[in-house]
């Protein structure tokens, strides 16, 4: 007797649910990286780092690749509240993308930027490393990635 699997239309139903999940959530991003290239004017922008705490959230984020909360804590010597508010003002202004590892949250910078939002970005951190020093010296006290995943969050 020939040994078939028992068919199960819940598998079925789940691997297409998966399926048209993926593919709604990158048709969302995709239109929402569209509308955010045309809705990131330089008012926009300026108006998301008039802060010096988004300034310097950002450009350290910048300036490191990503950052978890707890980094960003340490090196601006802030509250996690502030710091995740500020966060929080990047992402809806679209300049931030998170990703989680374990329970880690990591952000970046937007890949999705306009060009000359990036390269105004990247001409505010190489003009101002002197701005940002004693939070980058903070920063790099806390040592390597891995360490620094033990001694935060």
């Amino acid at each position: 007797m020939a040994d078939f699997k028992a068919f199960d239309p819940y598998q079925l139903k789940q691997g297409l649910t998966d399926t048209y999940g993926n593919t709604y959530i990158r048709i969302t991003i995709y239109i929402k990286a569209l509308a955010m290239s045309d809705s990131l004017s330089p008012p926009t922008l300026f108006k998301c780092l008039a802060d010096a705490t988004r300034a310097r959230l950002t450009l350290l984020i910048l300036r490191e690749g990503e950052l978890c909360v707890c980094e960003l804590i340490h090196a601006l010597d802030d509250s996690q509240p502030s710091i995740s508010r500020h966060r929080a003002q990047r992402r809806s202004c679209g300049l931030l993308q998170d990703r989680r590892q374990g329970q880690w949250i990591y952000y970046r910078i937007n890949p999705a930027l306009p060009e000359w939002v990036t390269q105004v970005l990247h001409t505010t951190l190489q003009a101002n490393q002197p701005w940002l020093h004693s939070d980058a010296q903070s920063l790099d006290a806390m040592g390597d990635r891995p360490q620094r995943a033990s001694t935060c969050c």
